[in-house]
């Protein structure tokens, strides 16, 4: 279902007319989030996702990182030849693996996105490195190793970048499959999310070339459960960034349990003052420039669960949650 199919059957169903002020969602039996999509004229159900043609079976490929890490990582191919809906790097969990979110990878694949799923160092089967003679384990890793993880610099030249973290290698591979052009979007959960954001923002620091951007890749940002800070690692550098507070547009996805969600979603709302979207404990505010969903810039979905980061990614409602978010932001940004 594409937006302008997607509005037309909303303005049909008499939708909520949120106006800068708390709105009670009138359909109890939606899921919220999409209810709240919905009170803005757009929706994609979780039902669309299941209506697409089988994909391909995933691949995998074994990338190597700067410093010597083995990163395995799958590839889900968009299920037809056209552009895909996203380019998505989705992240798992510390502790978790690419098969803790091989649900939302599949789902997302079937919904028209290519996706890159790789097992972060330390897990799932990215456990050696180039002169260590040891296995590298997911409950040894600190700090530093984490700041590997999203590292991307060194250089003017991003081709040539003397650091290539994990991330910034399944990039790179994207990249190199022309996947990554204009669509990137970047989906981490928990601990991941951290990763995500800070990837994001060092995406959007390098610097232009003559011949154009080598950075701002990042299109989208989904950030499901985020931690704080993780193992010493915090999120403050990436919400620091011109990236997260004006640039990228960002999806936050919590339960009712998420704290941090709601606290990061409050700090980025300062940046954002008139192109928000929050939707929570059963209501929809939305900052004064937001008429339209594609208005935003800036979107707060809490679910009415206790399950968070992967699990929550993995529920089966947030993919959906998360392909309707993309469609606004990416088609939207296509049309402007």
């Amino acid at each position: 279902m594409n937006a302008m199919n997607a509005m037309n059957a909303m303005n049909a169903m008499n939708p909520i007319n949120a106006t800068n002020a708390t709105a009670t969602i009138p359909w109890p039996g939606l899921q919220p989030a999409l209810a709240a999509f919905m009170g803005l004229g757009l929706a994609l159900p979780v039902a669309d996702l299941a209506a697409e043609p089988a994909p391909a079976p995933a691949e995998r490929f074994d990338l190597e990182t700067s410093d010597g890490v083995s990163l395995a990582t799958w590839y889900y191919p968009p299920p037809d030849d056209g552009e895909p809906l996203a380019a998505v790097i989705l992240v798992h969990d510390l502790d978790g693996s690419h098969k803790t979110v091989e649900p939302l990878a599949l789902a997302l694949q079937a919904a028209g996105c290519a996706v890159a799923a790789p097992d972060l160092r330390g897990h799932g089967a990215s456990r050696t490195q180039t002169g260590r003679d040891r296995d590298l384990d997911a409950r040894q890793m600190r700090k530093a190793d984490l700041e590997s993880m999203a590292a991307g610099a060194g250089g003017r030249l991003r081709e040539q970048a003397a650091v290539r973290g994990d991330l910034e290698t399944v990039h790179a591979f994207l990249a190199g499959r022309g996947a990554a052009s204009g669509r990137l979007s970047v989906v981490g959960c928990g601990g991941g999310g951290t990763l995500a954001a800070l990837w994001t923002a060092a995406d959007w620091a390098w610097p232009p070339l003559a011949s154009g951007p080598q950075g701002q890749q990042v299109r989208a940002l989904v950030l499901v459960s985020p931690a704080w800070t993780v193992k010493g690692l915090s999120l403050q550098p990436a919400l620091a960034s011109e990236a997260l507070k004006h640039e990228v547009p960002v999806l936050v996805l919590g339960g009712t349990q998420d704290r941090d969600a709601i606290r990061l979603f409050d700090q980025l709302k300062r940046h954002r003052p008139q192109t928000w979207f929050d939707q929570r404990d059963g209501a929809v505010t939305k900052g004064k420039d937001v008429e339209r969903a594609d208005d935003a810039t800036l979107f707060l979905i809490q679910a009415d669960t206790t399950l968070t980061a992967e699990k929550l990614a993995t529920d089966g409602e947030s993919a959906g949650r998360i392909k309707t978010f993309l469609t606004l932001v990416l088609d939207g940004a296509a049309k402007r």
